[in-house]
């Protein structure tokens, strides 16, 4: 009887064959796991936090941030003392790290933008994390204000670093007019494992927000990386017309559009993001009232207002993940 079999060249072949393959599909299967990864630990970490800031009586106050007459800080103790005057006490850090000793809390020195457009300096104090927060400062009526206060980090038991971006003068009244910088007590611009990388922004850093004094507010959008490709109506009577809900949508089915709060937390930290259209308006999906002429809440990104405006007006889009 012939005795059949694969030559030493045959099962080299193949070797190499699967060897290609795998080059080939291996990568893309770890960036999916690694993507599930971060966004389980991302939603862990919301939780978290909104928890223990639920349990705080007070977002506002904590500090001492004073200023001489030209503008500058000259006291800035906020970001460092509501940490661990205030966070430690209702949550779990491992080590606080003082407003020049960010690295020492495993805080990169540079990130990369959402979608790996750029890379940029760390932002170590509110007018870096974005210099439109000093917009609206000291209107006239207006009971809350913004500091350009000096960030603070800590580390969690979890590994994740933690960098603080603190508004000791925040306030709650709803009544307040158009600007959301002073609803902005507390941003966390986070990184899930430090120094590791990819210190990529929608992957491993993400930001947290934390609006008003008194019963607050804690939100973390995941935005899309780029904006729907027209402006549209937050609500369209036309059916055959697209509007804002239904962009997302088109987008991806993982997509929504972000509530005004959600839109208020890409507006502070929109330099991170690479935001498609700054200098415009963008819907979200918190609405005021349904009708013809029904009202919808929209975010003015020039300026850093919350406005109301008819639904039906074409605005510009970014969505988030859900």
């Amino acid at each position: 009887m012939k005795k059949t079999g694969f030559t030493l060249a045959e099962i080299l072949i193949t070797l190499a064959i699967i060897g290609i393959v795998a080059a080939i599909t291996l990568p893309s299967l770890l960036v999916n796991v690694n993507e599930k990864a971060w966004d389980a630990q991302k939603k862990a970490l919301h939780a978290r936090l909104a928890q223990a800031i639920g349990q705080m009586n007070t977002l506002g106050g904590y500090g001492t941030y004073t200023e001489d007459t030209s503008g500058k800080a000259t006291t800035d103790t906020a970001a460092e003392s509501f940490i661990l005057d205030a966070l430690s006490k209702v949550y779990k850090i491992n080590n606080v790290c003082g407003p020049d000793k960010l690295s020492s809390c495993g805080i990169p020195s540079k990130i990369t933008t959402l979608g790996a457009v750029s890379e940029i300096n760390f932002p170590t104090k509110m007018s870096e994390l974005n210099e439109k927060l000093l917009n609206g400062r000291h209107q006239a009526g207006e009971d809350g204000d913004m500091a350009d206060t000096k960030a603070a980090a800590f580390e969690t038991v979890n590994g994740e670093s933690i960098a603080v971006f603190y508004n000791p003068l925040c306030s709650s009244d709803e009544t307040i007019a158009y600007y959301t910088q002073n609803k902005m007590c507390v941003n966390f611009v986070y990184d899930l494992n430090g120094n590791e990388g990819p210190n990529e922004v929608g992957k491993d850093v993400g930001f947290i927000t934390a609006f008003y004094n008194k019963n607050p507010v804690v939100v973390a959008p995941v935005p899309y990386n780029k904006d729907y490709t027209s402006t549209v109506p937050q609500y369209s009577e036309d059916t055959g017309s697209i509007d804002a809900s239904a962009a997302c949508k088109a987008m991806g089915e993982d997509l929504r559009l972000p509530n005004r709060d959600e839109l208020a937390s890409i507006f502070i930290n929109a330099p991170l993001i690479n935001l498609g259209d700054s200098n415009s308006i963008y819907w979200s999906s918190s609405i005021i009232s349904l009708g013809a002429k029904g009202l919808g809440w929209c975010q003015d990104f020039p300026q850093g207002g919350r406005s109301r405006n008819t639904r039906t007006n074409p605005y510009y889009v970014r969505c988030i993940k859900n």
